[in-house]
């Protein structure tokens, strides 16, 4: 296989990926209701460096390192469950919705880092890097350049799609911005989004 054909196949199965729904969609789609277009992107920004970061690392080996070592990958696991717990109770508890914080930097950065440290903490993302990445890397192909040609044709989809999903959310803004509509999607992301750290839990 050459390179185009590479890309072009590696394309195909990751845009499956994309479309399907999951954890990155829930935070997309609740930050951009909630908070408004600025944050989404925030959270949309930070899962795509994730993203990016993820083949790096496959491309040059080190998540081998990590699927090989059962300690490494639990320890990861469980600060992911930690992570998506906490941040699922955190919006089942919360009074306010971040819709009512008043500075939009303040809110970019915080959706940035969300998404970003959501990514991170899934080895799930990882694990499906050290699967599949290799075998769409051509031989005598540099490994570092393919894998970050084929992260970037990832993140490219990534933003696409993303796109499509925060505009969709804008389009609806007027209906799923009121008061009672929001506590519950909150509510309901929040129990999505802790239902994805229990899975990460009992999931070997």
């Amino acid at each position: 296989m050459d390179i185009a054909g590479s890309v072009w196949s590696f394309a195909a199965v990751v845009a499956l990926l994309t479309l399907t729904p999951g954890l990155d969609t829930a935070l997309i789609l609740r930050t951009s209701v909630l908070a408004g277009r600025r944050p989404a992107w925030g959270v949309t920004l930070g899962i795509q460096l994730g993203t990016l970061t993820w083949g790096v690392v496959t491309a040059a080996g080190l998540s081998a390192l990590l699927s090989a070592s059962r300690l490494g990958y639990e320890i990861l696991r469980w600060a992911g469950v930690a992570y998506l717990v906490w941040m699922g109770l955190r919006m089942i508890l919360a009074r306010q919705p971040e819709h009512d914080e008043p500075e939009q930097a303040v809110r970019f950065m915080g959706g940035f880092t969300r998404g970003l440290v959501t990514n991170l903490l899934n080895p799930k993302v990882g694990a499906f890097y050290v699967a599949v990445l290799p075998q769409f890397i051509p031989e005598g192909a540099p490994h570092a350049v393919m894998g970050l040609l084929l992260a970037g044709v990832h993140v490219a989809e990534g933003l696409l799609w993303s796109a499509v999903l925060i505009g969709f959310a804008s389009l609806m803004s007027g209906f799923l911005r009121t008061p009672k509509v929001r506590r519950v999607l909150d509510r309901l992301t929040g129990v999505v989004i802790v239902g994805f750290g229990i899975r990460l839990a009992v999931t070997d």
